[in-house]
């Protein structure tokens, strides 16, 4: 009698029906990460956004300067108003750190109450987060990250 060696053609299809499963399960799961991605940048953008008109506010503060006194982040000018960065690229687009990934869905005036809004691009304007300008008696706000679904 002779030793065979090998798979039997039987085995080796199971073990290519398994794996076919098995990817067939995983592959949606890997498929969905470019919305985790875009989830992800905004919110970074958001964090950035809050940071930076602290930051600024506190610079103004430091250097007891008038409200509407522009200050110097990292040697460049960012405009202010009623103590925080104007809702505009010279402003929190500035101070953020220039925001030139984003794509800016509403520009803001730079008025007081105006908002600057941003997405991650000009497919996904839903992904997006909006930085509003004080107004005098209320502080500068960033909104709320968007949730996954906006992203997708």
């Amino acid at each position: 009698m002779k030793n065979q060696k090998g798979f039997t053609l039987i085995e080796l299809i199971v073990v290519i029906v398994i794996l076919g499963i098995l990817a067939a399960t995983a592959l949606p799961r890997f498929a969905n990460l470019q919305g985790d991605a875009r989830l992800a940048k905004i919110q970074g953008a958001r964090a950035s956004m809050q940071s930076a008109a602290a930051l600024a506010h506190a610079a103004q503060l430091v250097a007891n300067a008038a409200s509407d006194t522009s200050v110097t982040l990292e040697g460049q000018p960012v405009t202010m108003q009623d103590g925080y960065p104007t809702a505009n690229a010279a402003g929190i687009g500035v101070a953020a750190g220039g925001l030139g990934d984003y794509n800016v869905t509403a520009a803001g005036d730079g008025n007081p109450g105006s908002t600057f809004t941003i997405a991650t691009d000009s497919g996904h304007t839903t992904c997006a987060v909006s930085y509003t300008a004080a107004n005098g008696t209320t502080a500068a706000s960033v909104g709320a990250a968007p949730a996954l679904a906006a992203c997708q």
